[in-house]
């Protein structure tokens, strides 16, 4: 959410080939408690394997073998939450698949109206 009328920060996201060229994003989570929402807006039979960490002050990671936690597969028509403290300033976003289309939907959920 950003500016007077909390407008929230939304991307979708489209691969032709999620395992070849994964889907990777820095995104800023400025003011207080911030919580990110991964939607795979695929159909069931299209998987994706997703991984949101905070960005450390070195930077972002790059790929999923360097992140701390491992990833989590979200099936078609799912939906996922990450929640992050007030102290983190970005998240480091990954999305991949095996070689299937990537179609997805971000959302940065803060501030008083983010049901």
């Amino acid at each position: 959410w950003a500016g007077p009328d909390n407008t929230p920060h939304k991307m979708r996201v489209y691969v032709e080939n999620g395992a070849t060229r994964p889907f990777n994003a820095v995104m800023e989570t400025p003011r207080g408690p911030n919580t990110v929402s991964v939607r795979n807006i695929g159909q069931l039979e299209f998987p994706m394997e997703a991984v949101i960490e905070a960005v450390s002050a070195a930077g972002p990671l790059g790929d999923m073998s360097r992140m701390d936690q491992a990833p989590m597969t979200i099936q078609g028509g799912a939906l996922r939450t990450y929640p992050f403290d007030p102290q983190v300033d970005s998240v480091q976003i990954l999305l991949k698949t095996d070689g299937r289309p990537l179609n997805a939907r971000i959302e940065l959920l803060q501030g008083p109206n983010n049901n």
